[in-house]
């Protein structure tokens, strides 16, 4: 194997999370929804949690770090927790779009767009303008 290669693919960082559509009572956190995210291109997971007249919903999957930080904010003002809320939560360790740890460190999640006092949510909108107009290699 040609030494390029040999370091492409010790650079490989691979996630997994957890994926599911319209869980109801994040029953979808167990092992058969498990998967392995696209190498080098979706660094995160994401939850999505909707609040519907039936109960709560949950939408579970791999992405890139771009793609969530830009969902969370976008979706930042229909977070309220009632009828029709929707929340967007972005984390960058294995499984961490599973069932919610009692008491969870804090540094292995990716600070919430819903809080503007993050660092990292205005980082993402300084960066906004730059990501919308890169290519998409997924095309």
């Amino acid at each position: 194997m040609d030494d390029s290669l040999q370091t492409i693919s010790r650079l490989a960082l691979q996630i997994q999370c957890y994926q599911c559509e319209e869980a109801i009572h994040n029953e979808c956190s167990t092992p058969e929804f498990i998967v392995n995210c696209t190498v080098n291109v979706q660094d995160m997971c994401q939850k999505e949690v909707l609040v519907k007249e039936d109960g709560v919903h949950y939408r579970k999957s791999c992405a890139s770090s771009g793609a969530c930080l830009i969902a969370s904010s976008g979706y930042q003002q229909f977070c309220t927790g009632k009828l029709n809320s929707v929340c967007i939560s972005c984390c960058n360790t294995p499984l961490c779009n599973g069932p919610s740890q009692k008491k969870q460190s804090s540094r292995n999640r990716v600070p919430s767009a819903a809080s503007s006092q993050s660092p990292l949510h205005r980082l993402s909108l300084l960066f906004l303008p730059f990501i919308l107009r890169a290519p998409s290699i997924l095309c």
